[in-house]
């Protein structure tokens, strides 16, 4: 099993601890990138990606590997510690990069049978928003199967995390886990994402941007073909 691991801060703080648990307890080939160490910029608003083509944003060639890590992945891992209730600024702008990947204009097909989880901490509070920052964009990328786990670890460090609280961490990631690899190789995506892509189908028969009904015209998805 492949995954793939986006972690929203570049130090190793109580975040990237749970993940790297976590994926330790899937095992398989990990590959991992660090914001903004492995990606810094800032989406600039011109829309190329949208009204023509990804390939002509002025961020394309740094934000490639990352692109490809994920197509090519079968877990994706995105994690980010509370920041204002929000994920981390990092976090945010490289999300940012992916719009044109919404089932609004060209969603990608090997996302449509991926699993990804968000994981966010906090020393007190918004795990939940911080962790749906991070879950619309899977949701609307396609993502068969999300899952999401946000803990108060009232710590500020990982050291001081309280042997409680630790022992509450291994049993749900171990579950976590547990469940990932069970869907491994037959993720299907659920009732709202299927809705959602039929409601995205009828619009684009309709007309739309002219690059996205192109792209779903090659796809075959405004026929019998579908992402899953």
């Amino acid at each position: 099993m492949k995954i793939t691991m986006i972690h929203g801060q570049s130090h190793k703080g109580s975040t990237y601890h749970i993940a790297e648990m976590l994926a330790r307890k899937i095992g398989g080939e990990v590959t991992e990138f660090f914001l903004p160490r492995d990606f810094d910029k800032f989406c600039i608003g011109c829309n190329q990606c949208f009204m023509k083509n990804e390939s002509l944003c002025p961020h394309y060639e740094a934000i490639s590997p990352i692109t490809r890590a994920m197509d090519e992945a079968d877990v994706l891992i995105l994690d980010s510690p509370v920041y204002v209730f929000h994920v981390t600024g990092s976090m945010k702008a490289f999300l940012d990069h992916y719009g044109y990947r919404f089932m609004v204009h060209r969603p990608a097909k090997v996302m449509f049978t991926k699993q990804a989880v968000c994981i966010s901490t906090a020393a007190g509070a918004g795990m939940k928003s911080t962790n749906k920052d991070m879950a619309d964009s899977l949701f609307f990328w396609g993502v068969g199967r999300i899952y999401s786990y946000g803990i108060s670890v009232h710590a500020v460090t990982y050291e001081k995390v309280s042997e409680k609280t630790r022992q509450k961490i291994d049993r749900k990631t171990s579950s976590l886990a547990e469940k990932i690899k069970c869907r491994n190789g037959r993720v299907v995506p659920g009732l709202k994402t299927r809705m959602f892509f039929y409601m995205m189908r009828m619009l684009m028969k309709k007309g739309w941007s002219e690059a996205d009904v192109k792209y779903w015209k090659e796809k075959g998805w405004l026929k019998e073909k579908r992402p899953w």
